[in-house]
């Protein structure tokens, strides 16, 4: 069951984002279900929603006969006041992402914050690793540029921190190899400590306003976080390009070999 910390969810929320694992799990074999969003970033509020990013594997049989079987599932609505927000996608164009280093499917499939997890996730867990690339920086170097251009349309809190996340969870990975999504672990040792200000204020409520103040404070912030994402694609502790495609090959090969009756 979930690897979430415990505060993060009330029991209402918890039990509701079960019900929904329940029902689309009952639907398709889950590899992986991930709590992304505002729960994994570390500055979740009582009314944030679930979101709820996960990574199916298809029948093999369903995948050699005349119809192409759908690859990705959505599911969008309020149960009992909680907003629930579902995505599934199958299995290799998931890891087609990976190669290409998009960091949505490297946080479901390395992320802390998951809900379900299979025997297929552990095998697969070294194998993702071994694949991280430098080809992550356009990820989250687009991904904080976009952000940013949404700050200043929408000035919220919650907004002037997705930007700093991305920015950060961008240069962490690539200057250690290593994944964090959570910003709360990411501000003290890249000299953003009064972010937490931040946190808390988003922890408040998921609309909570950015005032000119603070936005004229924090731009040219954010500005230094993505020069910083920047300068660590050149001294990157990883490789130019994913070292294993083979191997990842050879995997969903055998993955889908497996299940194939």
């Amino acid at each position: 069951m979930a690897q979430t910390d415990e505060h993060v969810l009330s029991a209402h929320q918890r039990a509701v984002a079960e019900r929904v694992i329940g029902e689309e799990s009952a639907r398709r074999e889950h590899v992986v279900v991930y709590l992304s969003g505002a729960h994994a970033y570390g500055f979740p509020s009582p009314d944030s929603d679930l979101d709820l990013k996960s990574i199916h594997v298809e029948p093999t049989r369903s995948l050699l006969g005349f119809t192409p079987p759908v690859l990705t599932f959505d599911r969008a609505e309020v149960i009992e006041g909680v907003e629930i927000d579902y995505t599934s996608n199958e299995l290799a164009n998931a890891l087609s992402c990976v190669l290409e280093g998009n960091g949505n499917f490297l946080e479901r499939l390395l992320g802390r914050t998951t809900f379900t997890t299979s025997p297929i996730l552990e095998g697969l867990r070294p194998l993702v690793r071994a694949s991280l690339s430098r080809r992550v920086h356009k990820h989250y170097r687009g991904f904080a540029a976009s952000q940013l251009r949404f700050l200043e349309r929408d000035p919220i809190v919650k907004k002037v921190l997705y930007v700093l996340r991305t920015a950060l969870t961008g240069t962490y990975l690539l200057e250690t190899g290593e994944l964090e999504t959570d910003v709360t672990r990411l501000i003290d040792a890249h000299g953003f400590s009064d972010a937490l200000a931040l946190v808390e204020a988003k922890r408040a409520g998921e609309r909570t306003a950015a005032d000119p103040a603070l936005l004229d404070t924090w731009r040219p912030r954010l500005a230094t976080a993505l020069k910083r994402l920047d300068a660590a694609l050149a001294r990157s502790v990883l490789p130019e390009e994913p070292p294993n495609v083979a191997d990842l090959e050879a995997w969903l090969v055998e993955t889908r070999r497996s299940r194939l009756k």
